[in-house]
């Protein structure tokens, strides 16, 4: 399934065919014979019915459009929510936040393992005071709210939770979605604390206290994106996405939950590629996947939890360093794809990310290619115009049927964390990006302003500047926090959270009640980190 793979006609010097990205073979033109024998009303439905390859609602964009988010986070809380409040100003309809590295590992500001990382590649949050000035004066009860954070996600959640009902609204009233997919944080990103087990332990006391505490948030968006940007193929990414949700699915009955409690909130995060058509084919066919497996293997009875909602960021790994004023037309491919594979939710890359955070100029196009897109194009004016193709719809079968056996492989070598502990989505992973690379290298693949249309002088971008004094400030501001505390009070409080992972109790409530007495995300993360010990892969 590499790329480059030839295409034997059984004719002499008969040409390659060209593939996909996932080396599928895509044939010069599709005719009714490529879906002679096909069922339309099994593989595709309507809109909003089972197997949802048309799209989970029955009216889709022709009722609303997509919830329109660019990812911020930078440097101190009061920077980001600036941003924030820029980004709502310019017609965005949803916040999507990202956590420094300090901040995702779980150590406060002034930790020594946090030197040179506070602020850099997202926002430092050590304190439920920072998550105050995070979420100064933004609607909590009218916006939604994506926090792309995974090993501390139920501290950062149980933050957010607390600062709403300061603010007035009351848990029932918040809407987001928490990323808390750590299985793919040990299979391609690697900001993991704990062992595999403890962290499915911890996802599902999320899965557990939402449920009954936060009913309008998503639990987790089990992620794709990661392992595309990683190197793998479309069709790796759907399938060890998708190995990873049947885990937690798994993990969470076998803890005791009611499918059909929690499975209407799980939710799935894409990326969006360069190859238009096998981007499109890969959304339809994850749906019908996931439909298929949540009502025959887990036996779901509500519809709303066998239907695969996701959000789509744009492929960052596509940028280009090189002429980067291309990457706005990259930028506006990706999300048309996502668009027209029927997207819940889009986040578009700034031009400038391949240099540095984006800048105010270029998170402004970024959102207007949305909008543009949505306003301006007439793709959102009927539900799934792809639906029928000859060429589309054989080749979101083929990327199904690979992805199928992908699934097939990890359920014999045990499930997604049996394979991952063996290394298996790990090495597929690295195969397909060395033969990625090596095709760029050897120029059987084409990248713009890169290896082909190349110019002498590049225009000059002015990166996003980063204020050197931020980590100092930020610092400063974490020990003063911790110099005004109850001590017998944070003693307690810890000493709770670490009995509640001794035990078997839901650790959200204990780390709730810590954060009320002023406990920091370092801290609480320490505590879990004495009892459950740390992942070294």
């Amino acid at each position: 399934m590499g790329v480059g793979r030839a295409y034997d006609s059984g004719m002499p010097d008969a040409p390659e065919l060209p593939m996909t990205d996932s080396g599928i073979p895509i044939e010069k033109i599709y005719t009714g014979e490529a879906l002679a024998d096909w069922n339309a009303e099994q593989r595709l439905g309507l809109p909003g019915k089972p197997p949802y390859t048309r799209g989970v609602y029955p009216s889709m964009y022709t009722g609303r459009l997509w919830t329109m988010r660019q990812y911020s986070g930078f440097g101190s809380a009061e920077q980001t929510n600036e941003r924030f409040k820029f980004l709502l100003e310019a017609g965005q309809t949803g916040l999507s936040c990202a956590f420094d590295l300090p901040t995702q590992m779980g150590y406060d500001s002034d930790a020594a393992r946090a030197e040179g990382e506070v602020g850099k590649v997202g926002v430092a949050i050590d304190t439920m005071a920072d998550m105050r000035l995070l979420l100064a004066d933004l609607p909590l009860d009218k916006v939604s709210t994506s926090m792309t954070i995974n090993s501390t996600a139920s501290i950062l959640l149980l933050m957010y939770e607390l600062v709403a009902e300061e603010q007035g609204v009351s848990a029932d009233k918040i809407s987001g979605t928490i990323q808390n997919d750590l299985l793919k944080e040990y299979i391609a990103r690697g900001t993991y604390i704990f062992p595999p087990r403890p962290s499915m332990r911890i996802i599902t006391d999320i899965f557990e206290y939402c449920s009954k505490h936060v009913p309008s948030w998503n639990t987790i968006s089990i992620s794709g994106y990661h392992i595309r940007e990683a190197g793998s193929t479309a069709v790796q990414e759907i399938a060890f996405t998708i190995a990873n949700a049947i885990a937690y699915v798994q993990a969470a009955v076998d803890a005791g939950l009611d499918v059909d409690d929690f499975a209407p909130r799980l939710s799935f995060f894409w990326n969006g590629h360069n190859n238009f058509f096998e981007e499109a084919a890969k959304f339809r066919a994850s749906r019908r996947m996931w439909h298929s497996i949540m009502t025959e293997r887990f036996n779901a009875q509500n519809p709303k939890s066998s239907m695969l909602r996701f959000h789509t960021q744009t492929g960052g790994s596509t940028l280009t360093a090189q002429q980067p004023i291309n990457n706005v037309v990259r930028v506006a491919i990706q999300s048309m794809a996502a668009v027209l594979g029927g997207t819940q939710s889009l986040h578009t890359n700034g031009y400038d990310e391949a240099l540095s955070l984006p800048t105010e100029t270029a998170a402004r196009i970024a959102l207007r290619t949305q909008q543009i897109i949505g306003y301006e194009s007439g793709v959102t004016d009927t539900v799934d115009p792809l639906a029928g193709s000859y060429f589309v719809e054989s080749l979101t079968d083929e990327v199904e049927r690979l992805a199928w056996e992908y699934i097939e492989t990890i359920d014999e070598k045990g499930g997604a964390v049996a394979a991952i502990e063996s290394g298996f989505q790990m090495d597929e992973i690295e195969n397909a990006a060395y033969e990625y690379t090596k095709s760029i290298d050897d120029d059987e693949r084409v990248i713009v302003g890169v290896n082909k249309f190349t110019v002498e002088a590049e225009a000059e971008i002015e990166p996003f500047p980063i204020d050197p004094a931020l980590e100092t400030n930020q610092i400063e501001r974490t020990k003063a926090y911790k110099a005004n505390r109850d001590t017998a009070a944070i003693e307690s409080a810890l000493g709770a959270v670490k009995s509640a992972a001794e035990s078997s109790d839901n650790l959200l409530y204990s780390m709730k009640d810590a954060l009320r007495a002023d406990c920091t995300l370092g801290e609480i993360s320490d505590s879990l980190r004495g009892v459950f010990g740390t992942y070294t892969p």
